[in-house]
């Protein structure tokens, strides 16, 4: 990992506190990042607890396997942490995994390394890519998506009011000049924003939305909670950080679903416990960085931990 670019994981000694409540038993970070919560989660284990880390990104991969190199009771996968669950069922312990941990959103490394394309604040090749090597990079995407499929991934994943005035600007813009480089984006989306909110940068909700569409990450979200759901065993611990209300949205409506219960008893029906099929226990109520994280970790500000313990 180049040392000019650190990451501050978020939330750190509260989610790993709550995450490991027996030390002999597996667990997953299904974000491993650089590396921050696995680091403690394994100083919580004993020598036969197990922790199993996941990763789109090869560096991620590759700061993960020099950490193996000290640590035999780590092991990294680079993939989604949507397939966990399939994971656990290759590795035999499906349904017996005691703690999983959801660390959402893109990493201060990737942010913060202009090649790596997440950053209207730096000058880089237009990528957006957790994993480089696989799929369709924002730039591509750019080029070939039509006017309404931009504006609607700008205002239903960015949530930006003027998508629609952006969306045309970029179309006519490309027709000049291929769109390559976070810097050309920006200033477009800039231009085209009539009102500019005071503290934020004109290109934040776009360069969000488009982000999160070229990864593909409330898709993945939503299967990654269903996933966890299944590979945790009676007792074990969700716990999950977002970034963003459309994280915290979809989180906190699963897990509220699952402590409550199915839905579909008609009211006043008399029904037992067992019926209910409550499958989810919440542990506490939504969590937010302290002050002082805020103040040497202006990234934290938004963060929101969420954590339940299934039932059965």
């Amino acid at each position: 990992m180049n040392p000019e670019f650190h990451h501050k994981s978020v939330l750190l000694d509260e989610a790993v506190e709550l995450l490991v409540h027996n030390a002999d038993g597996i667990y997953m970070d299904g974000t491993f990042g650089r590396g921050g919560h696995s680091r403690l989660i394994l100083q919580h284990l004993s020598p036969q607890g197990h922790l199993h880390a996941f990763d789109k990104d090869p560096l991620a991969i590759d700061q993960a396997k020099l950490m193996m190199d000290e640590d035999t009771r780590l092991s990294i996968t680079q993939t989604s942490f949507a397939h966990l669950d399939q994971f656990a069922q290759q590795q035999n312990c499906f349904g017996q995994v005691h703690g999983i941990l959801l660390d959402l959103g893109v990493s201060s490394p990737q942010i913060d390394d202009a090649s790596r394309g997440f950053s209207f604040q730096h000058d880089g090749p237009l990528d957006m890519r957790m994993n480089p090597d696989a799929g369709e990079s924002a730039a591509q995407w750019i080029a070939r998506a039509d006017a309404e499929e931009i504006a609607n991934v700008l205002y239903h994943y960015g949530e930006e009011r003027f998508s629609r005035r952006m969306a045309r600007a970029v179309v006519e813009h490309r027709q000049q000049q291929p769109i390559t480089t976070t810097k050309q984006l920006a200033n477009i989306i800039a231009i085209a924003n009539p009102k500019w909110e005071k503290g934020k940068n004109p290109a934040t909700r776009a360069f969000q939305g488009i982000r999160i569409h070229i990864n593909e990450e409330l898709k993945d979200l939503e299967l990654g909670l269903h996933a966890a759901l299944e590979a945790l065993a009676p007792g074990g611990r969700l716990v999950v950080i977002s970034f963003h209300s459309l994280e915290d949205r979809i989180v906190k409506r699963f897990m509220r679903e699952h402590a409550k219960g199915d839905s579909h008893i008609p009211r006043g029906l008399p029904v037992t416990e067992d019926q209910l099929n409550r499958r989810l226990i919440l542990l506490s109520k939504a969590r937010k960085p302290s002050p002082h994280e805020i103040d040497i970790n202006p990234r934290s500000r938004s963060a929101v931990m969420r954590v339940a313990e299934k039932i059965a």
